[in-house]
Formats: structure tokens, C-alpha cells, sequence
């Protein structure tokens, strides 16, 4: 997925002001040209920070840092190098000022607004995740065609009618918006929204979506990451199917009269599945 950047190839640097104002320097790339990979394990990065925080510590290692959040030390210091922000040899990384220069980045120095269209079993749980609110987002409004549905108070909430859309958009000033709705009702709903100039979607629904240019689309199918566990069990079951008739079951070779019947191997490990997709699309795993 490409992804648009705000002043891309810029090699100024800034400090947000707000973050100034507090005394923590935050000062990174205007604007960093980021791979997609290293966008993608930056809230990672965020997530163990924060956790680092909350524990009392005050810095962190390239080493524990990279641990906590999964990754291998030289992954993470490239991926921080793109900030700008090296560490302190013997030291490490400062935890409250990293923390400030990633959030600049992924744009949370405020909270975000996020519309969640689909009410139904899905969309009622995430309206009333409490994680959103800790991770720079807030629920502003929820929208659903079912006129059962619309003025139920969800999580302080009232539930809109679709038909409002455009008016709730601008109420709230929404970019960001989530799709919880059934796969047939989803490019509707995603017309809908890029029409009232949301930019950026995250869609549930099982299916892909086509946008326009310029607006950027997540996708979490649940489905297909328990099938793609499913490759991986099934590649496990054919490698120890395989060593057992090696070993003919007693620790001995077969026979040279007895037929092999070894299971194909599979193929090579996948790391994930991402569909082909009209507009910008990409698989998200939810964390």
C-alpha cells in the first residue's frame, strides 16, 4: 500500500509545539519518509513504551526495547533512525522523549475522531472497546442503516442513521472511519464516507473495498488469519508425518518393500496473505 506524506522528502526537522511547550523534545524528520514497515511496528515501538513508562522507567535499551516489542535490536535501531533518534550509547533511548517523537509521527500528539458505521454484533464491541481512548482515538459517532438500531445509546453514544452521514461527518470533523457492516453493504457505506471526505478506513467487513487515490484502506479479516494459522498447523502435521515414516514409526527405516507414503511438502512458511485490491488496501492484524 502507498502511503501519502505530508511534506515527503523533506530533510527539515521540527519540534512539535505542543510537546515543546511541556519540555519534552520530540524533534524528528519533517515529514520522515518512512518504509511501510517500519509505519507498521511503530505502535509496537508505542505500545512498549508506554508500558516502560507505566513501570517506572525513565530509559531502555535498544536491546529490551526490541524484546518487549518483538522485533531484533537492529531492526529497531534502523526503524528509529528514521526518526532521527539514535540513543545514547551506554545509556539507550530516553523512554518520555521517544515516546513523544513517535507519536508525532503517527500523528497523535491529539486525539483522533473516529466514526464506527455497523452497529450489529461486531460493531457494538467495538463501540465499546475501551482500548481506543489510551491509543490517541475516540469513538465520536455511530451510524447504522437498521432503524431498530438508530437512537440505542451505546457507551454513552446515540446510534445515527446512515442518512445523517454527511452531517455527522462535518459535526465532528472525521477523517477516520471503521466498517462493521455485512460484506455486501461495505463498498456502499465506502462510497458514502470518501463522498462526506473521510481519507481513511478501517474495514472489517470480508471483502475488499475500492477507493480513490489518496485515501487509504486497512483491512482485518479475522477468517483469513485463522487460515493462515491453519497453513502453518498443517505444514507442522506434514513435517512430523513425514520424520515418523523416516523413522518407520520405531526409530528404524522402512522397508524397501513398503510404498512411502510421505505427505507433499506444502511449500515454505508465509508470513501473511494480503489480497490484491483495487485503490490502496492492506491486511491489519488487530492488536
Amino acid at each position: 500500500m502507498s502511503q501519502q506524506r505530508s511534506g515527503e522528502g523533506s530533510a527539515s526537522l521540527r519540534a512539535e509545539p505542543g510537546n515543546v511547550a511541556s519540555g519534552r523534545n520530540t524533534t524528528v524528520p519533517d515529514f520522515p519518509d518512512l518504509p511501510e514497515a517500519t509505519v507498521a511496528r511503530l505502535p509496537e515501538y508505542l505500545r512498549a513504551l508506554h508500558h516502560l513508562a507505566e513501570g517506572g522507567h525513565e530509559t531502555v535499551s535498544s536491546e529490551a526495547l526490541a524484546s518487549a516489542a518483538g522485533v531484533n535490536s537492529a531492526k529497531l535501531r534502523k526503524d528509529l533512525s528514521h526518526l532521527g533518534s539514535y540513543g545514547t550509547r551506554g545509556v539507550g533511548y530516553d523512554v518520555e522523549v521517544l515516546v513523544g517523537q513517535i507519536e508525532s509521527v503517527l500523528g497523535l500528539t491529539q486525539r483522533r475522531a473516529v466514526a464506527l458505521v455497523g452497529v450489529g454484533n461486531l460493531g457494538h464491541a467495538l463501540a465499546g472497546y475501551g482500548g481506543f481512548a489510551t491509543r490517541g482515538f475516540r469513538i465520536a459517532a455511530l451510524l447504522d442503516a437498521d432503524s431498530a438500531r438508530v437512537g440505542e445509546r451505546i457507551n454513552g453514544l446515540v446510534v445515527s442513521h446512515i442518512d445523517d452521514l454527511d452531517v455527522v461527518m462535518a459535526e465532528y470533523h472525521i477523517s477516520i472511519a471503521v466498517i462493521a457492516t455485512p460484506a455486501h453493504a461495505a463498498q456502499t457505506v465506502a462510497d458514502r464516507l470518501v463522498a462526506a471526505g473521510v481519507t481513511s478506513i478501517l474495514n472489517f467487513a470480508p471483502c475488499v473495498l475500492a477507493v480513490p487515490d489518496g485515501v487509504d484502506v486497512r483491512k482485518v479479516d479475522l477468517a483469513i488469519e485463522l487460515q493462515i494459522l491453519s497453513f502453518h498447523e498443517h505444514r507442522k502435521a506434514s513435517a512430523a508425518g513425514g520424520a515418523a515414516i523416516v523413522s518407520g514409526g520405531n526409530g528404524t527405516r522402512p522397508s524397501a518393500s513398503r510404498p512411502s507414503t510421505t505427505v507433499p511438502d506444502v511449500g515454505p512458511s508465509a508470513n501473511g496473505v494480503g489480497p490484491s485490491a483495487r485503490g490502496r488496501a492492506e491486511e491489519a492484524v488487530p492488536r
